[in-house]
Order: C-alpha cells, then structure tokens, then sequence
C-alpha cells in the first residue's frame, strides 16, 4: 500500500521529485491543500517548469476566458498607435524644415555668387533679395522704407545686401567692398533701425571717421536717412569738444575723428559705457601708427559687453585683418568683389609724361582740347596743390584747392563749391581721397604719382560711383617708374590694358614712393622766359 501511495506521489504534478510522507505529515498536508486552493483561483493552471534546489516549482499561468477577451493588460493601446502617427508626422516634418534649409542655403550661396559677395564665418544671415525683405524679415519701420526711396535707393548694393543683414542680426564684422559701393548705409541703416527711437541715457553709436570731411559728409547722410524721427545725431565739432556737456547733452549716434574724441573722452569727460555700436569706417586708415593710439583708447571706453563692432573700408591689408580680429568676438569677414582692387566702372590710363614739365604741359593740353568738368586732380603736398592752383589761374580755368592747412570753413567751401558746379576742377591732397562721395565727378587726375597702391584705388574712387562710368589718368615720370608694376597689377585686375613690359617691372613692396619732386611754375614758360631773360631753371 505504501509503494501504491508513493507511486501516486510521484505521478502527481505537485510531488514530481519530491519523496513526502502524507501519512506522517497528514495535517500539514491538510492546511497545504487549503493554502494551495486560495492561491490557485479555477482560472489559474499550474505548471511544472522551473527546478530549485533539486525540487520542481510550479509557475502560475492564467486560463485564456471568453470575458478577458475585453480587455488585455499587455495589449498596445490606440495611443501607441497615436503616438507612432505623430512621431512619423514629426519627422516628415523635420524633413521637410531641413529641406528648406538647405533651399535657403542654396538659395543664399547662388545669390552671394551673382553678386560676387565672399564670406568667412559661421552661420551667416542669407543676404538680401530687396530693400522690401528689411520689413518682412526685421520689420524694419515704414519712414525709413520711405526714405530709401526718397533718396533714390531702389536696389541694394552687393555689400548692403550681407553686411545689412549681419549687423542686424548682432554680428560683429569687417567688410571690404570697391569705393562708391554704398558702405556708408550699410552701417548707417542697420544702426537706425536697432536703436528703434531717440534716447536720452547717453551716446548710443559711435562712428569713427579718418577725416573731418569724410565725418561731415557721414553726419548728414546720418540726417538724411532718419529724416522723420528726433534722433541726436552730432558731429563732435571743435566747439562741441571744447564745451559741450556730454552728461546732460542728448546723443544717439556720434560721428567724430579720432583725435577729437580722445580728447572728448579724457578733458570733457565722455561716457561710452552705453555704446550699442561702434563703427570703424576707412579702418585701414584708422589703423595707421598715428591713429592706433587714439583707437585703442576708444575702444576701451566703449565697454558695453553687448557692443556690435564694425569695420568697414575699399581696401583691407592683411595685417589691418589681424589687429581687427583682436578686438573683435566671432567676426564676419565680408569681400565684394576682388579684394583690395579698383571699381572695373573706371576706365584707367598711364600716361609717360617724362618730366615735371612735361606733366604740366600734357594737363594744359588736356584741359584746351577736352576739358569735362568736374574733374579731381591729386598732388602729393599741399605746396604743390597751391602751386597747381596758381597755374590753373592763368590759364582761366574754374579751379580751386583744399589741402590740410585751409582753416574748417575754407576746406567745406571748397567742397560745397565743387558739389555745386561752381568749381570745375578740384585740386587736392590725399585729404579727400578717402570716402568723399560726389555725385557725378566724370575724370580723376593723379598729377603726382600715388604713394601706394592702397592711395591709387582711393583716389580713383572718387569717379565711377554709384553705378556710372569713370575714367581715371596717371601721370609718370622716369621717378615714378619703380611703383608703375604695382599701380598696372591693380589696372589689370580691373580688366584695363597695359603694356607688357611694364607688368615685367619688378615690384616695390613695403615702402611708400614720395619722391623729391621740382616745383610746379606759377609762371607760364614764356613769361618765365621774358623775366628772367632765360630759360627757367626748376627749383629743387
């Protein structure tokens, strides 16, 4: 009976391994059957499927019933399904945003290569179409839309169209594009519409200019474009640096030297500590040995951490780069065009003179077989640009002068005279060489030889502006021969013609060419000749 007992306990599913005695342990056995019941409910089955030291242990597994069917823990809800619906639905839209920023970027780069804009930098602002994008993408203000069209600006520039949208998107930048390219609004627009409306918490822009006349001319462009809204714009005159009150005196943006402002800073006690923007125009001039000192001491004052520090200029040397770059926080580097190169607007000429006097002679007969005003003539010192004066005189010619010893007053009536129509022929030093726009000057004259490459580009730039036609003329003697390849690289790189042999010149590199010239005759020659009672001898 025994043995019969035992067979039943390892036949059955709850014993299988296990030697119990059920007679011995009848009662526990008993309380075990209860305990067994209440765990194992009429749904539940049990298995033998795991082994535990040496003894088989039951694992539960729930009876499949027709009233579970309605309801399944581990089944995958309808939001799942949701949640994959929108999760392919939010990438089909990431796809679909990275693909119009590649369009974009396609867009951009296609534009910047019509308009021969190069760039260096990181996630840089997609240029302007048209002046209409400044109100759809920065809502830019209705007066200053009307003032662009005022002023007779229907389509941007190649630079206003990337360094616009660079400055308004707080990039700090250095830009280089040909003279007459429409710098000054690149910089000046973008500053109006980030200062929004005039305020009286202190000087908001600075604008650094090399010379007093490129700093009037920058203040009324300034005007002329906020005409419609109170902004302080100012010039730092002599009498404003001598007397003015900067502590109560209203200023939005002030243009300046930069001698006067160093002064400005140090006896009247300026504050730039709220200055939003800082804007270097001509930089390569600024950054000459006599203006670094002054730059830095206004670079210092201005210490606003949020300041948006701009170079802007028609030629940018490599080492004028490098001092930027110093200043400078994750600059754009903006190019238009061929870098340090002259406007292929201008029609450009080299003419053999021979001598001094030959030079004269050749502008006198210039001006008696072809004179079309107005026309600049450069000299390389103010005792030159007198002596020219005086010639000019006697050949009744509609001349007149400015060079650095005129006093304020005579240097801008000179100016106003030349804009006017009044002056047909504006003889001058490198003093305006820089950055002065006049509207329609149709030749320029370098009777003195340029010192410098970087001196020719700005002096010829001064025609060939705003989209017209220029022509410009070098005078050379056998004195100017060792510059002559440096000034024909710059005309070829233009697409102007010149003589081989030339181009086969070696160049000059790091010197400046001002050679001991004779003085210009006061006299004409045949007068000079009754006078003296022979032939003149130049004066060295």
């Amino acid at each position: 009976m025994f043995s019969t007992e035992l067979d039943a306990m390892e036949k059955s599913s709850l014993f299988a391994g296990c030697h119990f005695d059920r007679k011995r342990f009848a009662k526990d056995f008993a309380k075990f059957e209860l305990l067994k019941k209440a765990k194992n409910p009429p749904d539940m089955v049990v298995e033998a499927s795991e082994s535990v030291d040496g003894c088989t242990v039951g694992k539960k597994r729930k009876r499949k019933s027709a009233s579970s069917e309605g309801f399944r823990v581990f089944k995958k809800p309808e939001l799942e399904e949701i949640s994959k619906s929108n999760d392919k639905k939010s990438s089909a839209s990431e796809a679909e945003e990275k693909k119009e920023r590649n369009r974009q970027i396609e867009q951009a780069a296609l534009l910047r290569k019509k308009y021969g804009i190069h760039i260096a930098g990181q996630t840089v602002p997609s240029p302007l179409q048209n002046f209409e994008e400044l109100r759809l993408r920065y809502r830019c203000r209705l007066y200053l839309m009307r003032n662009l069209e005022k002023l007779g600006f229907s389509e941007p520039t190649p630079i206003q169209r990337q360094a616009i949208p660079v400055l308004l998107s707080g990039r700090e930048c250095f830009a280089c594009a040909p003279t007459g390219s429409g710098k000054t609004l690149a910089f000046v627009l973008p500053i109006l519409m980030k200062l929004k409306r005039a305020s009286r918490d202190g000087t908001r822009a600075i604008i650094i200019c090399p010379t007093k006349e490129l700093a009037v001319q920058t203040t009324r462009e300034c005007k002329k474009l906020a005409k419609g809204r109170k902004f302080f714009i100012r010039l730092m005159t002599r009498a404003l640096s001598r007397c003015a009150d900067f502590e109560k005196m209203p200023c939005d943006i002030l243009v300046s030297t930069p001698l006067r402002l160093q002064k400005s800073l140090v006896k009247r006690k300026l504050d730039l500590s709220r200055v939003e923007y800082l804007v270097l125009d001509e930089s390569d001039k600024l950054f000459e040995l006599g203006f670094m000192e002054q730059i830095d001491s206004v670079v210092k004052a201005c210490s606003n951490p949020r300041i948006v520090r701009c170079l802007f200029s028609a030629t940018l040397p490599e080492s004028v780069e490098e001092l930027a770059r110093t200043i400078m926080h994750d600059a754009i580097r903006i190019i238009v065009g061929r870098k340090n190169c002259a406007s292929d607007l201008i029609k450009q000429r080299l003419v053999f003179a021979g001598s001094e006097e030959g030079k004269l002679l050749a502008l006198r007969q210039t001006f008696a077989h072809s004179l079309n005003p107005p026309i600049l003539v450069f000299v390389q010192s103010k005792e030159r640009a007198i002596e020219l004066y005086k010639e000019l005189e006697n050949l009744n010619v509609r001349a007149g002068v400015i060079h650095a010893d005129l006093t304020e007053t005579e240097r801008e009536n000179a100016v106003n005279g030349f804009r006017e129509g009044k002056t047909w022929v504006l003889i001058a030093t490198d003093v305006i060489a820089r950055g002065m726009d006049f509207k329609v000057v149709n030749c320029v004259i370098n009777y003195d030889f340029p010192e410098s490459a970087t001196t020719y580009i700005h002096r010829i730039g001064r025609t060939g502006r705003a989209a017209r036609k220029g022509e410009a003329v070098t005078l050379y003697t056998e004195a100017d021969v060792p510059l002559l390849r440096n000034i024909a690289n710059l005309m070829v790189a233009s697409g102007c013609e010149v003589p081989s042999w030339i181009l086969a010149l070696p160049k000059l590199r790091g010197k400046k060419h001002r050679p001991q010239r004779e003085h210009i005759s006061t006299l004409p020659e045949d007068q000079a000749i009754i006078k003296s009672g022979k032939k003149r001898v130049p004066r060295k």
